[in-house]
């Protein structure tokens, strides 16, 4: 990435390490969301585990917003339980299926919104607040300038990188990123990779 290699030669390094960023847009919107749901306050390994369970429950494995709904409906909370999600997340997830089932978040013009309008309809689901928001206009929709400053993966990796003495403050990621527009996302993904390298390891 020029620009970010050119403003910023704490990046360049990153950037020369790393390789070339591999984001890619996707388009299982629901079932990405879902997963961010799941995940809330659980490892990695434990959230791919229940996720893996509940996609289980469906052909395919495609849990859609109807069938998850008709599944949540029918199976209570003894179905809820058997696949992971306690009460509250069954209930957050049973709002995103009804969200995109009356196409309060519709699934068509997400491309077409700009990023706050894509914010703001998806934290009008129960459980979704503004980083899971924004961690899908970056890993899914992919937009290039999103900054997730209340991510703290993202505010430890700019102390490391600009070897600073304590974690920064939103605010003062906001300002070290100025120089990063219009790839702040870009520049977020590497600063979460800065360990990696071009083979992966």
């Amino acid at each position: 990435m020029k620009h970010l290699s050119r403003v910023e030669p704490r990046l360049a390094r990153i950037i020369r390490r790393v390789g070339p960023c591999t984001l890619q847009p996707r388009r299982d919107y629901f079932v990405t969301l879902c997963k961010s749901i799941y995940s809330q306050q659980l490892s990695v390994k434990v959230a791919a585990t229940l996720f893996g369970r509940f996609r289980d429950q469906f052909p395919a494995r495609r849990p859609t917003p109807a069938r998850v709904r008709e599944y949540l409906l029918s199976q209570g909370e003894a179905g809820a339980r058997r696949v992971g999600l306690s009460r509250a997340k069954a209930s957050y997830i049973l709002d995103l299926a009804d969200h995109f089932l009356s196409n309060r978040i519709p699934t068509r013009r997400l491309s077409s919104m700009n990023d706050e309008q894509v914010i703001d309809a998806l934290v009008e689901v129960k459980g979704i607040g503004r980083w899971t928001a924004e961690m899908f206009l970056m890993l899914v929709l992919n937009r290039p300038d999103v900054l997730p400053v209340d991510d703290l993966g993202l505010r430890e990796g700019v102390r490391e990188v600009f070897e600073l003495a304590k974690r920064p403050t939103p605010k003062e990621v906001i300002a070290l990123g100025e120089p990063w527009k219009p790839y702040r996302s870009i520049a977020t993904w590497y600063i979460w990779r800065r360990h990696s390298t071009k083979t992966g390891s």
